[in-house]
């Protein structure tokens, strides 16, 4: 079985994945709040509590991100007149400006690793992982 080498190969393409992120998003954006700003821009405003099912973390995490994402201007609370209790989570204008530019870095990255392969080899790689993934 090719475990082994399926691991190493995965382990050094995600850390790959995630150094160049950190350091082209930096620093005014990590990959996490990108992947806020996609979801809220995707779903329109949110509740905190409706973004655990789109993120691997915990509520007390989704708290401290978007408290640094509030603070960095990306995200704005509102609280609604009718119930005083619930937050929306909204987009700023300076939010969809860096999730723009967050994506771009993203697509850019993954476009490079993905052209070092032919056209037909990367739809059989994409229809591969769609496989394994939905297993």
């Amino acid at each position: 079985m090719q475990t082994d080498e399926f691991v190493k190969l995965w382990a050094k393409l995600s850390k790959d994945y995630k150094i160049h992120l950190e350091q082209r998003l930096a620093p005014s954006l990590t990959e996490a709040q990108l992947d806020v700003l996609e979801v809220i821009d995707q779903h329109g405003k949110m509740k905190p509590s409706d973004l655990m099912p789109f993120l691997e973390t915990s509520p007390p995490a989704i708290t401290t991100l978007l408290d640094r994402m509030e603070k960095g201007g990306l995200i704005t609370r509102v609280r609604t007149e009718e119930d005083r209790r619930a937050v929306w989570v909204e987009l700023t204008e300076k939010g969809k400006e860096e999730m723009r530019r967050g994506m771009k870095v993203r697509d850019e990255y993954v476009s490079s690793v993905l052209s070092r392969i032919s056209a037909h080899n990367q739809q059989l790689f994409i229809y591969l992982l769609g496989k394994i993934t939905s297993a």
